[in-house]
């Protein structure tokens, strides 16, 4: 799978274990920066161009993007026709199967395809397994999420 990443100095440490980590399972990663470690650049620079990508191809290809809270990137992200960016902060303690868990639900209900992830709020572990979860977990295609997402694509087209 091709997946753009992008993050702020907030996530550039875990971002860069990720591509690696990415890359070893066999995706092609696009990194779309930050390249060094600048605490005063601003989360739009690196998310916006992960966006732009994954709105040119909603289907073909996933984003992730890391920072602090990952709110502020999903925020962006989702300013992007066809863009459904979602955020995750971990673990959640009150997850105990399947129908509660918001990264499967984020796929087979909205069809997710960002990934935003508040570095702040995770350990490596927590995050490569959230990620594995979300880019294995497929869209359900059922009629009535199928007619919602529609309902939300068409406020690009109509504002």
């Amino acid at each position: 799978m091709k997946i753009f990443i992008g993050t702020d100095h907030a996530g550039y440490v875990l971002k860069e274990k990720l591509v690696s980590f990415l890359k070893l399972q066999g995706h092609e990663v696009i990194d779309k920066g930050a390249f060094e470690y600048n605490e005063d650049d601003d989360y739009p620079d690196f998310v916006i161009p992960v966006a732009k990508e994954v709105s040119k191809n909603p289907e073909g290809v996933r984003g992730i993007i890391l920072g602090g809270t990952g709110e502020g990137e999903a925020i962006a992200a989702n300013k992007f026709p066809h863009v459904r960016a979602v955020v995750d902060y971990g673990k959640a303690e009150a997850v105990v199967d399947d129908e509660s868990n918001i990264i499967i639900r984020s796929r087979q209900h909205n069809n997710s395809n960002i990934l935003s992830l508040g570095a702040r709020y995770f350990t490596e572990e927590n995050m490569m397994e959230d990620i594995n979860l979300w880019l294995n977990t497929p869209f359900s295609g059922h009629e009535r999420h199928v007619r919602r997402l529609a309902k939300i694509d068409n406020l690009n087209a109509h504002p």
